[in-house]
């Protein structure tokens, strides 16, 4: 128990020292709480646990809960030409090219071209989630569209990982089954909970909502799958209700960000091996360009046929480039099923992490639009004119 406690005091210090350097910086505290993981598990050499594993996956959970939460359906809606041909492209193009990669060109084989390819073609719902929170983007048009295009392109993900590898068994069936009748009746329960429930010193609604996150990732995980995949679809048929009700969005967010979440980026920057990382440092440059560039060709373009202005093109289009929760995930999938060994574990999820990276880094420092708050009447206009005024 004393060792917990010290290991304890330990993590929570290096999330205080990124969040005083992210402070200092003007960087995205989860871009420094994944760097200081890494001078962590190289420099400090500290090992990830059973219990800071539990807290991880909380922070997971929850965090990719809270970016379907932020999913407005009315915003949604307005958006869907843009969101659905941008996430689809993001998805698609790196999907395809990095698997082609992997197979042709690094020598793969076929199940582990498709690991590789499923794990580079994500868009990191965590990084971008926070990373829109800290700019106050979440609140506007552009960032909207962003969430929502983030939402369709890990869609692509979770069902080509899901149908290319499915452990087809009867507790998939369970969980399916399950989840899709949770989604049905969640929204009028929720709402219940909080009308009638709401707003009390015990949080029974904050209770109720991580009751059923705990219960589908359990259902997800017994039927060999991963608990943060209905975490997504969960926060999406929920979103409404939010809408009206942002003082509970602000009390979970406070537990996610505050609590939860830097674990989750700190045990992210663990895995990169630096010794590993040396060694396969081609294989990770390249596998970085493959994803970034399929990225830019996929995406870029669209963002200039829906007239998201430059700025705010190049922001869109280096979001959607970032990886990190589900590619880790694909990542390790793969791993623990012996479809890739060690090595090419390595690879991927360095590249994937570094997709984190660089492209928010990039995005944050030279193409951060400057979009005002968006009024009633903006809402109703095309996201081309919405975010135009930041030209």
């Amino acid at each position: 128990m004393e060792q917990t406690w010290a290991m304890a005091a330990v993590w929570t210090g290096l999330a205080l020292v990124a969040s005083l350097f992210s402070i200092r910086l003007g960087i995205s505290v989860a871009l420094l709480e994944i760097l200081v993981g890494v001078a962590a598990g190289n420099l400090l050499h500290l090992q990830v646990t059973d219990w800071i594993n539990t807290f991880a996956s909380f922070g997971a959970v929850l965090l990719t809960f809270l970016a379907g939460a932020e999913i407005e359906p009315e915003a949604l809606r307005r958006h869907l030409k843009p969101s659905l041909a941008i996430g689809i492209a993001g998805f698609l193009f790196p999907f395809l090219g990095a698997a082609a990669f992997a197979r042709f060109i690094a020598g793969w084989t076929t199940p582990q071209a498709w690991i590789a390819g499923i794990a580079l073609s994500t868009t990191s719902v965590a990084v971008v989630y926070a990373v829109m929170v800290e700019t106050g983007l979440n609140e506007t048009e552009l960032g909207k569209l962003i969430l929502a295009a983030c939402f369709v392109n890990d869609f692509g993900t979770v069902l080509a990982l899901g149908l290319i590898f499915a452990n087809y068994n009867r507790w998939l069936i369970v969980f399916v089954v399950t989840m899709t009748t949770v989604l049905a009746l969640l929204p009028r329960a929720t709402h219940f909970v909080v009308t009638v429930w709401g707003n009390r010193v015990s949080e029974p609604e904050v209770k109720f909502l991580l009751l059923v996150l705990f219960f589908l990732g359990w259902l997800a995980t017994r039927a060999k799958s991963e608990a943060v995949l209905p975490a997504y679809l969960v926060g999406l048929v929920v979103a409404g209700i939010f809408t009206h009700q942002r003082t509970l969005m602000v009390r979970l967010r406070t537990i996610a960000f505050a609590l939860l979440t830097p674990w989750y980026f700190l045990k992210a920057g663990l895995y990169v091996s630096l010794p590993a990382l040396i060694s396969g440092f081609g294989l990770v440059v390249a596998l970085l360009l493959v994803k970034t560039l399929a990225k830019l060709i996929g995406v870029g373009p669209l963002t200039a046929l829906f007239r998201l202005g430059r700025r705010s093109g190049a922001y869109t289009t280096l979001l959607m480039s970032t990886g990190l929760t589900f590619g880790t995930i694909s990542a390790l999938f793969g791993l623990n099923n012996g479809i890739i060994d060690r090595a090419q574990y390595t690879a991927l999820v360095t590249a994937v992490i570094g997709s984190a990276l660089l492209p928010t880094w990039i995005a944050q420092t030279w193409f951060l639009p400057h979009v005002p708050s968006q009024t009633a009447s903006d809402k109703s206009a095309p996201v081309g004119a919405a975010v135009a005024r930041e030209e």
